[in-house]
């Protein structure tokens, strides 16, 4: 078997059912697998896993164990030469492991493939590609001196271009099944945040080239997952402690440096939460991109704005502002979806999808808030 894709899940089961439907789309032409492994949801997730992809391997875990421990149980019982560690708050292209894989067949020698992350506005997150956090450019990054070479994010790399980074997102992680199992996958010790990080480095200490593929896109919503701000705080500034603990030289200057870095960092990210309340502008109208009347006629009786129906060609000639745009995946492709959301971002837009044969719609308007979900 080529590829394994392994889905970690909890409490997402809209998103969860839109990401397995794309990658079923993706992987037509391969012969692979899925699977999903839950952390002990609350809500439907396993139930609607269990009634819609029966053929579907789904582990269900009866305690939340985390992100590493989860994604070691999955790649245990995997059987595809590759594994690709996907988030469940993601939707991807019919192209992007097809083309990966050429990619892969170029560069020998790449230990951990990604790929270009859009957040739901449209926008590039930037941590699809990183630089290793040392102490010193986690401190540049705090101090706002992030353009360089060498500061947290590969600023070096395009956005859009392929090339070797050193750290990539968790979000989507593409590697032959051995190397995962050489490096000891991910590291338990991290229960949430920072063991993408971690195992980036690893791979890389093992002899690896870590490679960003600029030219493939993926939807990553973010945010969509539940937590409490303290709590994500608490795990993501802990999980660095951890990082620094494990991979630098220990001395007493330097564990003041980084605990004081760290401190700091963590003391700013609380104001910046605090100061990110403004409401999104509520578009002034919606467009629905499909060929069904039957839809339509649905949605407009959710919707709270005016909504008309349009086929795919309107977007070839018409400049939108302050839109909502819900896209009929059944009707226009993810590939296409994506284009236009690129073309169109920063405008006051905003974008939903229907994926095919659901009765529900996906967005996120802003990458550090939740999803949201409406039902129709």
């Amino acid at each position: 078997m080529k590829l394994s894709v392994i889905i970690l899940n909890y409490n997402v089961r809209y998103f969860l059912e839109q990401a397995v439907r794309s990658v079923k789309s993706a992987i037509t032409a391969l012969e692979a697998e899925i699977i999903v492994i839950d952390n002990a949801s609350s809500d439907d997730s396993c139930a609607m896993m269990e009634s819609r992809f029966p053929n579907i391997r789904l582990i269900r875990n009866t305690e939340n164990v985390g992100f590493s421990k989860a994604n070691n149980q999955a790649v245990a019982v995997a059987k595809g030469e590759y594994v690709c560690i996907l988030n469940p708050d993601t939707a991807v292209p019919h192209s992007v492991f097809i083309s990966a894989f050429q990619y892969l067949e170029d560069k020998p020698g790449v230990g951990i493939l990604g790929v270009r992350l859009m957040d739901g506005t449209g926008n590039f997150l930037r941590e699809s590609k990183r630089n290793l956090p040392t102490p010193k450019s986690s401190l540049s990054k705090l101090l706002g001196m992030n353009k360089g070479k060498n500061g947290y994010y590969a600023n070096h790399l395009h956005d859009r271009a392929d090339g070797e980074v050193a750290v990539l997102p968790g979000a989507f992680m593409l590697l032959k099944r051995e190397i995962y199992n050489e490096v000891g996958g991910f590291d338990e010790d991290y229960f949430m945040y920072g063991e993408d990080i971690d195992f980036s480095y690893k791979v890389r200490k093992a002899g690896y080239a870590n490679h960003f593929l600029g030219s493939e896109v993926i939807l990553h919503y973010k945010g969509e997952s539940p937590q409490n701000d303290k709590v994500y705080l608490e795990r993501f500034y802990g999980a660095m402690h951890i990082f620094y603990r494990k991979h630098f030289n220990s001395n007493f200057f330097r564990n003041t440096m980084v605990h004081l870095g760290l401190s700091v960092s963590k003391f700013s990210r609380k104001l910046s939460l605090k100061r990110t309340g403004r409401p999104v502008r509520k578009a002034a109208e919606a467009v629905l991109i499909t060929d069904k009347l039957d839809l339509l006629r649905k949605l407009a009786e959710k919707v709270d704005i005016p909504l008309r129906s349009s086929s795919k060609a309107v977007l070839n000639d018409a400049e939108f502002e302050n839109t909502m745009f819900i896209f009929d995946e059944e009707y226009i492709s993810f590939s296409q979806i994506l284009m236009v959301m690129d073309r169109l971002k920063n405008r006051g837009n905003s974008f939903r999808i229907r994926p095919s044969g659901c009765a529900f719609i996906l967005g996120s308007d802003k990458s550090d808030e939740k999803g949201t979900v409406l039902l129709f």
